[in-house]
């Protein structure tokens, strides 16, 4: 597993939601040489070379990407783009209310699934 990316994420969902890993059953594993985020057996974000992204309801994405630096994720160049996520710029990460709603909206969403 890459220590790099588990950190990050690790450090980024305890400052946003510090409690997650009290109320829910919280996992870490490979995928693609990225690490994805599991909130009660469900993925809802993902870290990798290519920065943050998170699993968001489709209402969520199409204003996400509206705003500048959001991406597509995609773990290969040129791999399939990954519908239901989106790569968040720094700014919005930086942003700890707004970093916060997204992954609140990132678990409601990844729990549905259920």
């Amino acid at each position: 597993m890459n220590n790099e990316y588990l950190n990050k994420m690790t450090k980024l969902l305890s400052q946003a939601r510090s409690g997650l890993a009290r109320t829910h059953r919280l996992e870490f594993k490979n995928c693609f040489g990225a690490i994805a985020g599991y909130v009660d057996g469900h993925i809802f974000v993902s870290c990798g070379k290519f920065g943050v992204a998170l699993r968001l309801p489709p209402e969520t994405l199409d204003n996400v990407f509206k705003e500048k630096g959001v991406k597509h994720l995609k773990y290969f160049p040129n791999g399939h783009v990954k519908k239901e996520y989106a790569v968040l710029p720094k700014r919005i990460i930086k942003s700890k209310q707004r970093f916060k709603g997204l992954i609140d909206r990132s678990i409601k969403y990844a729990l549905l699934s259920l």
